[in-house]
């Protein structure tokens, strides 16, 4: 489990295909330390991997096939950054939301808008997927815990705060930019307990 708090971003290092799935290599030395262990889960870009080497500042981990379908990592190349979380530990703070790592589709930065005191991104939203996403509810892009400040029929916003935007990739990117979104796993239990009671009823 991950709460979404980004610790720090890395470097891909390496990005070898391995039949319909690939493994990657991510220098991230904010991140890597002696509480990351082998077989330790790991979010890189709010995808769950699983650890399987590390020395000090780099950690290597397989993305299977589906992950590779559903994610934007299938698209990472040497030399591009990314968003690190290790998996929260018992004696964590519980900042920011429940992030299982779970990404459940990857859309694409629509447009930017800069504000004031924030950043305002519009991020494409597939139809199958827009009653999961609610006005002021938590939402991870990118596996960066978010705040949704509206909903369309075909997109959804949040805002980005400066410090939000320094520390995570978030900052970097350009219109037409994949991203990986994953909605709140409490209300994908109410639709599903709600949607339930709807053909009961019927």
């Amino acid at each position: 489990m991950f709460t979404g708090i980004i610790k720090g971003q890395g470097t891909v290092t390496a990005v070898t295909h391995r039949g319909d799935g690939l493994r990657l290599t991510v220098d991230a030395p904010a991140v890597v330390d002696e509480r990351l262990l082998i077989g330790a889960s790991i979010a890189v870009n709010g995808t769950c991997l699983t650890v399987i080497t590390k020395n000090a500042t780099r950690f290597t981990a397989d993305v299977m096939a589906e992950s590779v379908r559903r994610t934007n990592l299938g698209q990472l190349r040497a030399g591009q950054r990314v968003n690190v979380e290790p998996a929260l530990a018992v004696t964590d703070r519980l900042d920011g939301h429940v992030v299982q790592g779970h990404v459940d589709y990857c859309g694409h930065l629509v447009r930017r808008l800069r504000e004031p005191t924030a950043e305002r991104l519009l991020i494409s939203l597939p139809p199958e997927y827009q009653r999961l996403v609610v006005e002021k509810g938590a939402i991870a892009v990118d596996g960066v815990s978010l705040t949704v400040v509206a909903v369309s029929a075909t997109s959804f916003e949040v805002d980005l705060i400066p410090h939000s935007r320094d520390v995570t990739i978030l900052g970097q990117l350009v219109v037409g930019a994949p991203v990986n979104v994953e909605t709140d796993i409490l209300g994908k239990y109410v639709a599903r307990l709600t949607g339930e009671r709807m053909v009961k009823h019927d």
